[in-house]
């Protein structure tokens, strides 16, 4: 099992910034592609930002190119996001999730989920 615990959601103006982190339980977790989500109200969830084990691969949704960075810090076993000129639109609960079978866009290939962090951009 592995546990993931976001931190860092909030409500911020249009423009703004938030940086989200997620910290992981596992020390087996930087083999692991991490992944975050987000779910807008009566929307499916979608990926956001991807970032492989050796940190050499990423993805972005083509929403959040150009304002948001995925990183991740294998010693510390946790991962960010940050997001910069956030829009209304990007209001959502945001999850970290964890995939043990390498990348991939689709929720259900993500073996670990948190508990998710409400985002919420206003105009």
């Amino acid at each position: 099992q592995m546990q993931l615990v976001e931190s860092g959601g909030g409500l911020v103006q249009a423009g703004g910034s938030l940086r989200l982190a997620c910290a992981t339980s596992r020390r087996t977790y930087s083999t692991y592609t991490m992944g975050w989500f987000r779910r807008a109200p009566g929307k499916e969830r979608e990926l956001v930002a991807q970032i492989s084990w050796t940190r050499l691969g990423t993805y972005y949704a083509d929403s959040v190119k150009g304002r948001f960075t995925i990183s991740r810090d294998n010693a510390k076993n946790t991962v960010t996001l940050q997001m910069n000129s956030l829009k209304p639109e990007d209001t959502a609960v945001y999850y970290c999730a964890a995939s043990a079978s390498g990348p991939g866009k689709g929720p259900l290939q993500y073996d670990y989920w948190g508990q998710g962090t409400q985002v919420t951009v206003s105009s």
